[in-house]
């Protein structure tokens, strides 16, 4: 349970400007941001900050650890999993923050392309696969339409994302590097067309599906569309002003769908290992300096730069 009294129901916060899902308050999230759904993935990333200013895990499963990389402030966060997730985090991330934000996803994805388990695919863009609940509850059957829904696709930061690529095939090589539009699912099951005994899904002919309307689909997981509408729509809420938040997305393969192969725990640390640096000096190549972002008075990193 949250430890402070909130001063509204719009917008969350305690009297500190602390939010009520992340639980972080202004000087404590950095304008660059890697942000991963395991809390084990955030504290290997972490072991690269040097040294850790500030960690906080929230009464609702986030876990923010902010601190320096080569000299500048970067916040790593947990958020676990699925649409609603990224939401939250987005948005209150934005509430504490000033300036402009720049945020890279590392996740993982299921390959439905020639990417293979231990490979990386860089989302060139994210599209949404939802559940349509009126096709499984509606009464009249000539209007249920179709069982899932897939909306047009939203491109990613291509500077910030050119560097996530590029720091990646560095240190993997170009091979093992993949691009292309990844499927943003509403659920790990129904809406990512894994088959079952157990619930009525109907969802035997959704991947071909998602390859008929986003031909140049190359995986699906649960999270990259959310971040880049979000980016897209941070433009305030008349839609006056450029977007505040660019963003990018790297996806470790766990899942081979067309093989049926599932990532083991040693491989996929070794990713994360490997990937690490490179995600890191993408977002610090990409803001090199603290000019025009989050003020050092009163942060965590004050007299710390």
């Amino acid at each position: 349970m949250p430890d402070e009294q909130m001063t509204s129901a719009n917008q969350p916060r305690s009297h500190t400007g602390r939010t009520y899902h992340v639980e972080t308050q202004p000087g404590q999230m950095a304008n660059r941001i890697i942000t991963v759904g395991d809390p084990a993935r955030a504290r290997m990333l972490a072991q690269h900050l040097d040294p850790v200013l500030f960690e906080h895990a929230s009464h609702r499963g986030f876990l923010t650890i902010t601190g320096l990389y080569r000299g500048l402030p970067l916040s790593i966060v947990a958020i676990g999993m699925g649409p609603s997730m990224m939401d939250f985090f987005v948005r209150e991330t934005r509430m504490v923050v000033d300036g402009p934000l720049a945020i890279v996803r590392l996740g993982s994805c299921g390959s439905i392309c020639q990417a293979r388990i231990g490979d990386v695919i860089v989302a060139k863009g994210a599209f949404g696969i939802g559940r349509n609940y009126a096709f499984f509850d509606g009464d009249q059957e000539d209007a249920r339409g179709d069982a899932y829904v897939v909306w047009p696709a939203v491109g990613a930061d291509e500077r910030l994302t050119g560097r996530v690529a590029g720091g990646l095939g560095r240190a993997l090589g170009m091979d093992r590097v993949f691009e292309g539009l990844v499927g943003n699912a509403d659920s790990f099951y129904g809406s990512q067309g894994r088959q079952g005994d157990d619930f009525y899904d109907a969802n035997a002919g959704l991947l071909d599906l998602v390859h008929k309307q986003q031909p140049g689909a190359v995986a699906l997981e649960m999270e990259c569309h959310v971040l880049f509408h979000l980016a897209k729509a941070s433009t305030g809420s008349r839609n006056e002003r450029p977007a505040s938040v660019r963003a990018a997305c790297a996806l470790m393969v766990f899942a081979d769908r067309a093989g049926n192969q599932f990532i083991g725990p040693e491989t996929s640390r070794q990713m994360v290992k490997t990937a690490a640096r490179a995600i890191l000096d993408a977002l610090v190549d990409d803001m090199p300096t603290q000019q025009g972002l989050h003020p050092e008075a009163g942060s965590v990193w004050e007299n710390k730069l």
